[in-house]
């Protein structure tokens, strides 16, 4: 009995505790998984990254991390943002493969582009 006591002690124990830390840190790559799929920040007066590249149905978020407000328009009028004040996020789904080229409405030299692929599944 007391071999049984022992063997416990030594071999089933270490492995019970290290399945678990296994398991907890499969857990948290899961739940890492489930932030949005792109973002972009705007700063100093400018959107970065300036050019993201994303699958079809990816839903990108601006996060505005400026002082000022700004606004999120696409210049073939597809989304269009309302002034988002420090802190504030935008967010849109693209369900069609394209580029779409956007600016702030408050401050029109700031620029960028999204560039929407599509899914390998679908023929690409």
């Amino acid at each position: 009995m007391k071999t049984v006591f022992h063997f416990a002690k030594l071999v089933i124990i270490p492995v019970a505790m290290l399945a678990f830390v296994v398991l907890q840190s499969m857990q948290s790559t899961a739940t890492d998984s489930e932030l949005p799929a792109a973002e972009v920040r705007i700063d100093n007066f400018t959107f970065g990254p300036e050019t993201l590249t994303v699958p079809v149905d990816s839903t990108v978020t601006w996060l505005n991390r400026d002082d000022v407000p700004h606004t999120v328009a696409s210049t073939d009028g597809v989304f269009r943002s309302k002034a988002l004040d420090t802190d504030d996020k935008y967010s849109y789904t693209f369900t069609k493969a394209g580029t779409y080229e956007y600016f702030c409405s408050i401050h029109p030299k700031m620029v960028g582009k999204i560039i929407v692929q599509a899914n390998s599944q679908h023929g690409r």
